[in-house]
């Protein structure tokens, strides 16, 4: 046999390993996964002053960063000249569009028609006075792709009138305590949403602040973000003390129609229940004392105990009407579906 000469044995070739440099601190954030396009959506009351400016501003961060957007803007009918400001930011970039409605319906409102018109994947909403700044909309879309599907900002530097911060706090420490959903501001007007969860909230009335709650409670996921707040450049304030009174009133509408809407029966029946316990235990205790011979004709507690069984039978019948009219009533599309295969 002929003896295989060795083959020599090849080197790899050096292989030096790129360095990268690491980015100045005071760079701006990059996104980390640009949407294919972002609708913004504005509400407006008075505000002509302020929206040249905030126009530009968007312009100029969404350009910077490289995202296709355009805004929406929801005059809720302004008395002032802030049609024709928007008339004129049309006229200049087609991405500047704009609704006038005929009369003042409310927040909520210009929200819900908004959201109807918007074409992009993220939906991003702010309002029109410059106190929320739109370079925080890549923060928003940053943590949305994270995985969650609300972020809501939180303004932890408020500029606001001293009666207005002491409201929103004690507003905002009740709504996390009764919707169990552990934010620092519920009613911050610049939020990020996925455009599933815009397709499957209905706003009306003063929803508009537990937007996050009624998301929540649809299974969807909110986080929250601090952001920056500005002082009011323009104009005053639409704050007013009857919005506290309206805002209570709407949370628990909101914690009904979140919690037990599909099932009456758990609130009034409860309450039904513990009312006709309460009313049959003081009436025992004073059926016991005329056994024994107190008199009951001037013991008030009587008529306490009856009322609270009538009451309690009240509740208990409620809640099975309530059952019996959502039986009737159901169907498989109120349901949010995430994903199907069929």
């Amino acid at each position: 046999m002929e003896e295989t000469p060795n083959q020599e044995v090849k080197k790899k070739p050096y292989y030096r390993r790129p360095r990268y440099r690491k980015r100045p601190t005071d760079a701006p954030e990059q996104i980390k996964r640009l949407p294919k396009k972002i609708s913004i959506v504005i509400p407006l009351f008075n505000e002509e002053e302020s929206l040249q400016p905030l126009a530009t501003e968007i312009k100029k961060v969404c350009e910077n960063s490289s995202i296709e957007f355009d805004v929406i803007f929801v005059d809720d009918g302004s008395t002032d000249k802030s049609l024709k400001v928007l008339k004129d930011l049309n006229r200049m970039d087609r991405r500047f569009k704009y609704i006038s409605f005929q009369k003042n319906y409310g927040k909520s409102a210009a929200l819900q028609v908004g959201f109807k018109h918007v074409t992009g994947e993220v939906v991003i909403t702010m309002d029109a006075d410059l106190q929320d700044d739109p370079s925080e909309i890549p923060n928003l879309l940053n943590k949305l792709d994270e995985g969650f599907d609300l972020v809501s900002g939180w303004k932890k530097k408020r500029y606001d009138p001293f009666i207005k911060r002491i409201s929103s706090k004690f507003f905002n420490y009740i709504t996390g305590l009764m919707s169990r959903i552990k934010i620092h501001d519920f009613n911050c007007g610049l939020k990020a949403y996925r455009r599933a969860v815009i397709d499957n909230i209905k706003v009306y009335g003063e929803l508009h602040r537990y937007m996050p709650v009624l998301a929540y409670w649809q299974g969807y996921s909110v986080a929250e973000i601090p952001v920056q707040h500005h002082p009011r450049r323009y104009g005053k304030t639409k704050f007013g003390i009857s919005r506290f009174f309206k805002g209570f009133i709407d949370l628990v509408t909101v914690i009904f129609v979140t919690r037990y809407i599909k099932r009456p029966m758990h609130l009034f029946g409860f309450l039904g229940a513990l009312a006709f316990l309460v009313g049959l235990i003081v009436n025992g205790y004073l059926s016991y004392e005329w056994i024994m011979g107190q008199p009951l004709n001037n013991r008030p507690m009587l008529l306490l105990g009856i009322l609270l069984v009538i009451v309690g039978v009240q509740f208990f019948s409620v809640g099975l009407l309530g059952e019996l009219m959502v039986h009737n009533s159901q169907d498989e599309s109120e349901y949010t579906i995430k994903e199907s295969r069929k």
